[in-house]
């Protein structure tokens, strides 16, 4: 019997862009550790027009297709800043899901590796997004724990698919599910009593998302300095700040940020946390409407899980005590709000700088996610 030929198109449109978007939807219906991804995100990050990465990215996507079915999607991209930064010219892959198919599997591979040869690239590495910011790493522990908005869920088997096409280990992030305390540690209490005295720093206190605009400058700007010798990080752009911004701090909870600043009432330390929307999503299938906002605003007010999204300490406070500060904002936090567990998101597995923040609190670390690299002959 002969094998059903794969079929690989390029996207093309928006109508093409929309059935990239959404076959996962269909991959995943009736996972329940699955977390879908608000559509209109995803469509403004994939949108040429929509994302300032594109600016410095050279991006395609595909499909692939069998018996006139989507069975598969692949994002090519290439960050001519991150190449530039590191010197590796390395293509990336993104936005990866399949059937449990080799033949699917192999042909978008394939597909992302000629493209990259055409470019002279030297490597191919992922899943990756544009940025940081974006969603990195093929979870290869883990399998029944709820994902999380910030995080890639996929089946075993892509891991499998990738290994036997020659893609091999390039880092690895854990991930760690935090029990909440019923009170501040008293160790953590009195070093963050310490540095803040020591080092002349203020938690900020405000009640209002407005509030924290004039600082979200700073906030970046700490981001991009503690995280510039991170694997793969390059500097976001004025043009991505300001997309940032507009898109996220007017829906972020104040009172589930901690902001910590110097003498002259610049950022110092930050840690952005929020009340975890992975049920809530779920229940929308990442739409906001008809009902979808309604599920997402009951997570936002009473939740008793919580996500970890960003931590940042500019070089001169780190090893100070000052990382004690915000844990124990967390932990206020935890406590003022009825947390009983918390999702760190990922953590380069050897940066135990972060890891080392949860040594007093009761953890297990219950996901591991890879990105992979394959050299190009």
């Amino acid at each position: 019997m002969n094998k059903m030929k794969i079929v690989i198109k390029k996207v093309e449109n928006k109508r093409d862009l929309k059935k990239f978007i959404s076959f996962p939807y269909k991959l995943y219906a009736g996972n329940k550790y699955w977390v879908p991804p608000l559509r209109f995100d995803e469509m403004n990050t994939l949108r040429r027009d929509k994302n300032p990465a594109f600016e410095f990215c050279e991006v395609k996507y595909w499909l692939a297709y069998k018996d006139g079915k989507i069975v598969g999607r692949i994002a090519g991209i290439i960050n001519w800043r991150y190449v530039e930064k590191w010197k590796n010219r390395y293509a990336r892959f993104g936005w990866i899901d399949f059937i449990d198919d080799e033949d699917v599997s192999k042909a978008l591979i394939e597909t992302v590796e000629k493209w990259a040869k055409e470019k002279d690239m030297e490597a191919v590495h992922g899943p990756l997004g544009f940025t940081d910011l974006d969603y990195e790493g093929m979870l290869i522990e883990g399998f029944e724990e709820l994902g999380t908005l910030a995080t890639i869920y996929n089946y075993s088997y892509y891991h499998v698919h990738l290994e036997k096409f020659g893609y091999k280990k390039d880092v690895d992030w854990v991930e760690f599910e935090i029990k909440a305390p019923q009170e501040v540690p008293e160790k953590i209490d009195r070093v963050a009593n310490i540095a803040l005295k020591r080092n002349n720093l203020r938690v900020l206190k405000v009640k209002k998302s407005k509030e924290l605009l004039p600082y979200t400058k700073d906030m970046f700007n700490v981001l991009d300095i503690s995280y510039r010798d991170i694997f793969g990080f390059v500097p976001l752009t004025d043009k991505q700040v300001d997309l940032y911004i507009k898109q996220y701090f007017g829906f972020i909870r104040p009172e589930y940020i901690s902001i910590v600043l110097d003498k002259n009432d610049r950022v110092a330390a930050f840690a952005i946390t929020m009340p975890s929307l992975s049920k809530a999503l779920q229940k929308s299938n990442g739409r906001l409407f008809p009902f979808g906002f309604i599920y997402i605003l009951k997570a936002m007010k009473k939740n008793d899980l919580i996500d970890l999204y960003l931590i940042g300490v500019l070089p001169e406070y780190q090893g100070k005590g000052v990382n004690s500060i915000l844990i124990k904002e967390l932990a206020k936090i935890f406590i003022g709000k009825n947390i009983t567990k918390a999702e760190t998101n990922v953590e380069l597995e050897n940066n135990y700088k972060v890891q080392a923040q949860w040594k007093l609190f009761e953890k297990r670390q219950h996901k591991r996610r890879r990105c992979y690299i394959k050299y190009l002959n």
